[in-house]
């Protein structure tokens, strides 16, 4: 299942630090040659001052004692520089933690630099001085010490961008230490300024929205809502629009939550025309899965698909997040997909056939008639289907349901504003690439 590892694809979207758990999770599946991992992992950590932590791969790696002289002479340099980043933050450090000096902030940012500046002599130098204290600390793996200092930096911190950098920062921080429910509200608060702020081209804001829904998979398949929260945000015209254009392989997480969450069932015929206009771009078993089931009619490679999707989730590190159950562990995401993924193709196959033998689908189910019989019944009932049970012949008579003409119309004009902005976006991004003249 290594061809549907999406790993290279979501790295290059991803803080350095956000692609360990990843190659934690690939090397506990066995999906890659053990010595593979661990060189990419040493590969990271050489661009990170997590420097003990290399030395500890490095001797499991290659079975050593001693690690090189010049891991040792950077492990010095890296303590060296944190103490020199720490007394220079100091002042303001102090001041943050003495709870009565705290008190004397206000919301007004140019009070406050005035009020620091005059009372305890802290300039801009020391702000500044902050936000690199806590940048190292979280390149030292310090997360939690990194996320409070950012925190506080954005309180007093006057340059948008630079409070933009500390917000992206204490995001992945959040992430790192499985705070979810923060994470969630970093989340949301970047969104918010993604989505208004004036960004110097539209490209560096569609990288910018690509970027934010790459980090957010870690939150929404760990957080209680995050299935229905995904679809809230990827489902957006600006986001699914990016996801066309940049990252088309962000389609497998989109689906896979369309698929678990019958709540959304409303917006999904929608995005059935985009799996299908993206069929050339991106598809892997859960994407064609979809595609068999309501662009095709192919049951057959439905329920074939339905295996390799398994596969796919048990592999995914998002999606194949285990759960332990006394002495077994379970995949919940896995066990709802497939009950979900059945009830797709037989819903489908009762709507585009007018008479149903029960013996078939009992052969199906793989269940005995009485048990298929319950089992058709109840999917009747919770699918709303205009059907009928003739149990003297043993089928299931379903009722046509054709759309009138202007539902029709309304369906096939939906999309156009979509496929619009994603011809105009191609335009720029072609536009940017050629040379000036």
């Amino acid at each position: 299942m290594a061809s549907y590892d999406l790993t290279p694809r979501i790295a290059p979207h991803l803080d350095r630090h956000l692609v360990f758990p990843i190659l934690e999770f690939l090397q506990e599946r066995r999906l890659h040659e053990d010595e593979q991992i661990l060189k990419s992992k040493i590969e990271l950590l050489n661009k990170t001052n997590m420097v003990d932590y290399a030395m500890d791969i490095h001797k499991s790696l290659y079975h050593a004692e001693e690690v090189p002289q010049d891991m040792v002479d950077r492990r010095a340099e890296v303590v060296g520089r944190l103490k020199a980043l720490e007394e220079a933050a100091a002042p303001l450090v102090a001041f943050l933690q003495n709870p009565n000096a705290v008190q004397e902030l206000r919301s007004d940012k140019q009070y406050n630099l005035q009020m620091l500046s005059e009372r305890y002599q802290i300039g801009t130098d020391q702000i500044e001085a902050l936000y690199q204290y806590a940048k190292f600390q979280f390149e030292c793996g310090n997360y939690s010490g990194a996320a409070d200092y950012l925190y506080q930096y954005r309180a007093l911190c006057t340059n948008s961008e630079r409070s933009l950098s500390a917000l992206w920062g204490k995001l992945a921080a959040e992430i790192l230490m499985q705070n979810w429910d923060i994470a969630l509200e970093e989340l949301n608060r970047l969104k918010e300024i993604i989505d208004s702020k004036n960004f110097a081209s539209p490209m560096n804001q569609v990288q910018n929205r690509i970027w934010l829904m790459h980090w957010s998979l870690f939150i929404f398949f760990n957080h209680d809502n995050g299935r229905t929260q995904i679809i809230d945000l990827f489902n957006q015209d600006k986001y699914l629009n990016a996801i066309q254009t940049s990252a088309p392989h962000l389609l497998r997480y989109l689906a896979t939550a369309f698929i678990v969450n019958k709540r959304r069932r409303p917006q999904f015929k929608e995005f059935i025309k985009v799996v299908q206009q993206e069929q050339h771009s991106y598809k892997d078993p859960i994407t064609e899965f979809l595609a068999c089931v309501y662009v095709n009619y192919d049951f057959d490679g439905a329920q074939k698909k339905m295996k390799e999707c398994e596969e796919v989730i048990l592999n995914d590190p998002f999606l194949g997040k285990r759960v332990e159950e006394g002495n077994f562990s379970t995949v919940p995401l896995r066990d709802e997909f497939l009950e979900n993924a059945r009830l797709f193709i037989f819903e489908t196959y009762c709507r585009i056939h007018q008479r149903i033998d029960m013996g078939v689908l009992a052969e199906k189910l793989n269940l005995n008639y009485e048990e298929a019989e319950r089992w058709i019944v109840n999917l009747i009932r919770g699918s709303k289907l205009d059907a009928k049970i003739d149990s003297h012949l043993g089928t299931v008579i379903m009722e046509p349901n054709h759309p009138n003409v202007y539902e029709q119309l309304i369906d096939h004009t939906k999309a156009l504003s979509g496929r619009t902005y994603k011809l105009v976006s191609q335009l720029l991004e072609h536009a940017q690439a050629q040379p000036a003249r």
